[in-house]
This record gives C-alpha cells, sequence and structure tokens, in this order.
C-alpha cells in the first residue's frame, strides 16, 4: 500500500484573499506644489496661474496623482482644487495627500465593492508579504469588513498563519 500525500491545505476550506490582486495597476506620481513657491515660503496666486496655464497637464494621463507640499508652507486650499480641475480628466485619480494615502484611498474604493455575505461562515486567511505597496489600512478595512460573517480570520499564507478571530460557538 503506498503513502499518499494528501495537501491538507487545499482540503482545508480556507479561502485566501490576497490584497495584491486588487492593487490597480498604473503609475503613482508626486504632484509637490513646494516647487511653485516664492522662495520656497508662499504661493503667489498670479504667477501660480500662470503656470496652471502653460502646463503641458497630459504627463499625467492615466497616472495616479497625489497632492502634497512638503515644504514647511501654508498653502491655500484653493490650490489644491485649480489642480484638481486640470488633473481629474486625464488622470485615473488625485487625491490630497502622499503616496500612502493615495494607495488607501484607491483600496478604500475597490474593497467597499466587496459584499461580506459572500464570506459567511468562512474560514479566511488574509495573504500578506507581498511585492506591491499595499496599505496596512487595507488589512485593517478587510479585517473589519469580514469579520462580522466570518468564521474565522488569519494572517499569512495557509501553512503558517497568525490567527486574529474566531467567531464564538
Amino acid at each position: 500500500m503506498e503513502n499518499e500525500i494528501v495537501n491538507k491545505v487545499s482540503e482545508s476550506g480556507l479561502i485566501t484573499i490576497d490584497l495584491e490582486e486588487y492593487y490597480p495597476l498604473g503609475e503613482r506620481v508626486v504632484f509637490d506644489i513646494k516647487d511653485h513657491l516664492f522662495q520656497g515660503l508662499i504661493l503667489r496666486e498670479k504667477d501660480f496661474r500662470e503656470y496652471i496655464k502653460n502646463e503641458d497637464w497630459n504627463k499625467y494621463k492615466n497616472k495616479y496623482v497625489a497632492l502634497i507640499c512638503s515644504a514647511d508652507a501654508i498653502v491655500p486650499t484653493w490650490a489644491y482644487m485649480l489642480l484638481a480641475t486640470q488633473l481629474e480628466p486625464i488622470a485615473k485619480k488625485v487625491v490630497f495627500g502622499d503616496l500612502e494615502t493615495l494607495e488607501t484611498i484607491l483600496y478604500n474604493e475597490i474593497l467597499s465593492k466587496i459584499n461580506p455575505a459572500d464570506y459567511q461562515d468562512a474560514r479566511i486567511v488574509i495573504k500578506g508579504c507581498g511585492d506591491l505597496p499595499v496599505p496596512k489600512a487595507a488589512y485593517v478595512q478587510i479585517t473589519s469588513l469580514l469579520r462580522p460573517v466570518a468564521k474565522s480570520i488569519m494572517y499569512g499564507e495557509p501553512c503558517s498563519t497568525v490567527p486574529l478571530y474566531k467567531k464564538s460557538k
């Protein structure tokens, strides 16, 4: 009688969720308004409007754009809004904040489309350790979304998981 190798992980009924599979493809860029400050301190409306008028915005076509000011300067809200009026028609997405904020907003939109009922009483493994910049906020969001319906939630790989939640009987 031969000893058959049994893959216990595949027979366990675990559902693996890999947040990298939801990662929206496309280039991410940061638009730093500091490059348009007068003497690195203030935003001059006339100069900024002139820049807005003459800039070739097509270089942002189909990109994800994060708007920031990395200088210690007070930038009026309207400046970011003015940038958004130029970028919104051509960029995939425009947000105020750094790249992590951008990724968080993208994942908020994507994960909000998941139907938690599809995971009713499921044993879930949320895969970790990937190559793409999935924000920690996405892991928190998927956990909060699925905890009310899941039988259990674990983090890691199916062969080596960290238990996070188990529904009481």
